[in-house]
């Protein structure tokens, strides 16, 4: 809740400081949701090849530079934090006291090559050297050949390791390993059992890693799982580990990566540390770690306003307002609040959210159909947030956004409620369900008994969703940025028109502002197929990358395919391929034959085409895509053969550029091929887990 008050108050706050620490009684942590911001040598120390780009640390550089003179193979990184830790001491009595630490970490591997390498690891080290000469392919960033395996080493490392080694620890080319003074795990585990793949060329896919060492038991305890899913109950790795035999007594955490011959992109997303404090007169809190220089003046300041909301809010609680009463309070300032409802009413309509009145379900909840039988049965869709302490920010987020907007084609919502810890929305029910139900579940292949949709149903809803979009970019008082464009986001009423929903992801920028940063996320948001390739490199959201999943949408509706098919490749390129044969038409929905107008479906496949154009400046806008469906002026003049990508690129949604400035820079630009096997790859970073939350958000 503290979070959504800053973001309101204190929009710069996630660009002052990248981490947080905390210092309990006998234990500090520390908290990097980010690395947009990262001063080196002061918090984080970057060695060798090691970077940080987009949000991202890059232990090893990025895959996708542009420059063809770069050298990406055998390169070898780490990254430390910059503060040793007492990891052991020996007692009075003839034993000796290990420290316990947990640590988490998000992280992205991914390669744009045929196949990955090498590497990364979580690292504790004696010292805050980089990596020794030699130790890039399979070693790492850890040892090299001479050094492998000898005890005055001192590392203990828990590997990632993308390819299978000569050696016998290696069970495969995608395992988790223990690493003790070498590359010879002492116990490892094939992750490929567990549904876990490390490496991919799908740039959005992420993992996240907790080890838990108990010093203790002297044991330690990997677990893995797909970024967003819960914690798993049993480790992939656990094994015994007496840290004191193997480390220096003063270590270092941190991170190795390396690439050999093959070369992959190793990034950390996030990370959080708790590491057990040992008394001893150097280890005085955060005073050897310069706070200053973590958090600054002003950050400070933004720390104390947190710690004056979050006490504000236990006050609450402990006078019985509760956090219900700060959600009234804070759609109060919002002009046109929207109805509240009393949860005994949601309850009843959605029959105690009955499995049997699900609509549909997504990152941010589930929605349920509700029939409010005080309103004459009238029915309702009621949306529950289930993403635990985040779900009141994204419930507020939402609710700024969608309370004021009034559009004919976009979903109404009607009210809220928050009791009992539960976030609900209550919207207008669509009764003909989600654009997505129809193109792919009836009519012609489906047995849900869908009628299929006919031609100039289609052409309407297109000609729906381009006014919403217009509204949103350029006709309300603040530019909103959708986010999530996609079909199963475009709902369809009683009379089967377009009504664009679920802002979950949608942000409001000042009419001045052009692109949105997911800078809390630390990632994209959307969903695969309708992400514009600039979101890989900028991670930004702009008014052009909607208009791209506006061109996915186009393309789904006539041609009656999904934007990614099962064999990864694009809609797009397959229709600019027909495009160029000069058969763009066979790419119409067959199912339509022959009822459908030759022209206007025409019409449609190259409006799609060139919202879906590699290049962002030359995708129309939103106010043009309504005139070209609206007929008055013809359809883009589109190349036979689909443009490369570049990037750099231009700047895009700058009206007040000159376009024959535009034009001479996009001549100096360095070209990348997409194609659908590399599309999504084509990242300075793997990004987030925020990527595919279908159906309510993503993101």
């Amino acid at each position: 809740m503290a979070a959504f008050f800053l973001s309101l108050f204190l929009p710069a706050l996630s660009q002052l400081s990248s981490a947080s620490a905390t210092n309990s009684s006998n234990s500090l942590s520390f908290i990097f949701p980010s690395f947009y911001t990262v001063d080196n040598g002061s918090n984080l120390l970057l060695l060798q090849d090691a970077g940080y780009s987009q949000g991202a640390l890059q232990i090893t550089p990025d895959s996708s530079n542009p420059n063809p003179n770069y050298n990406l193979t055998n390169k070898a990184g780490r990254v430390f934090l910059n503060r040793a830790f007492k990891l052991w001491e020996d007692l009075a009595n003839a034993t000796r006291h290990v420290v316990s630490f947990n640590t988490s970490f998000k992280f992205s591997i991914f390669y744009n090559g045929t196949e990955p390498g090498e590497g990364l690891a979580f690292l504790i080290a004696p010292s805050l050297d980089g990596p020794p000469p030699g130790s890039e392919g399979p070693f790492l960033g850890l040892t090299n050949a001479t050094l492998n395996g000898q005890p005055d080493n001192h590392f203990v490392a828990v590997e990632l390791d993308t390819v299978m080694s000569s050696n016998a620890s290696d069970p495969n080319d995608n395992h988790v390993g223990l690493d003790i003074n070498g590359v010879v795990s002492e116990n490892t585990t094939s992750l490929t059992s567990l549904g876990i793949q490390i490496a991919s060329v799908n740039a959005t896919q992420t993992n996240m890693v907790w080890i838990d060492y108990d010093g203790g038991a002297r044991d330690i305890r990997v677990y893995i799982a797909v970024a967003d899913e819960s914690k798993p109950a049993v480790p992939a790795l656990h094994a015994p580990l007496d840290l004191s035999e193997h480390l220096k007594q003063q270590s270092y955490f941190g991170f190795a990566a390396s690439t050999g011959e093959t070369y992959q992109l190793n990034c950390v997303l996030a990370w959080n540390l708790t590491v057990e404090i040992l008394p001893d007169g150097d280890d005085d809190g955060l005073s050897k770690w310069k706070m200053g220089a973590l958090i600054g003046g002003a950050a400070a300041a933004a720390a104390a306003l947190v710690v004056g909301v979050v006490a504000g809010l236990y006050m609450r609680r402990r006078r019985g307002v509760g956090q219900s009463a700060v959600v009234a309070w804070t759609l109060k300032s919002l002009p046109g609040t929207p109805r509240k409802f009393e949860f005994r009413e949601l309850r009843r309509a959605t029959r105690n959210f009955d499995e049997k009145m699900k609509l549909g379900q997504g990152g941010f909840g589930v929605v349920y159909r509700g029939i409010l039988q005080e309103e004459n049965n009238r029915d309702v869709a009621v949306k529950k947030f289930s993403r635990g302490s985040s779900g009141t920010d994204d419930f507020l987020k939402e609710l700024t956004i969608i309370n004021r907007l009034r559009h004919k084609h976009l979903v109404p919502l009607v009210g809220w409620c928050h009791e009992k810890g539960i976030l609900l929305l209550v919207y207008e029910y669509m009764p003909n369900g989600s654009l997505d139900q129809h193109l792919y579940g009836g009519g012609g292949g489906g047995d849900d008994g869908r009628p299929l949709l006919g031609w100039e149903r289609r052409y309407n809803i297109v000609a729906g969703v381009a006014s919403a979009l217009h509204y949103l970019h350029d006709e309300y008082e603040q530019r909103v940025i959708h986010r999530d464009l996609k079909s199963s986001n475009v709902m369809l009423d009683v009379g089967f028109g377009a009504r664009l929903g679920d802002f979950g992801l949608a942000r409001a920028l000042e009419t001045d502002k052009t692109s949105y940063a997911e800078l809390e996320l630390g990632g994209i948001p959307g969903t695969l197929g309708y992400i514009a390739p600039e979101c890989f490199h900028t991670g930004k959201a702009t008014r052009t990358s909607d208009v791209f999943g506006f061109g996915a949408v186009v393309l789904e509706v006539v041609c009656g395919r999904r934007p990614r098919g099962d064999n990864a490749q694009l809609l797009s390129d397959w229709v600019w391929k027909l495009h160029g044969d000069g058969r763009i038409l066979n790419a119409v929905d067959p199912r339509l034959a022959p009822e459908f107008d030759a022209e206007d479906a025409e019409r449609l496949l190259l409006l799609g085409l060139a919202c879906s154009h590699p290049i962002a400046a030359e995708r129309p806008k939103a106010d043009a895509i309504v005139q070209i469906l609206s007929r008055s002026v013809p359809p883009p003049t589109l190349p036979a053969i689909k443009p490369s990508f570049v990037w750099p690129s231009d700047p895009v949604d700058d009206d007040d550029e000159d376009e024959e400035e535009a034009r001479r820079r996009r001549t100096a630009m360095v070209s990348i091929s997409i194609t659908s096997s590399n599309y999504a790859s084509s990242s300075g970073y793997a990004t987030s887990q925020y990527l595919s939350r279908d159906g309510l958000s993503s993101v």
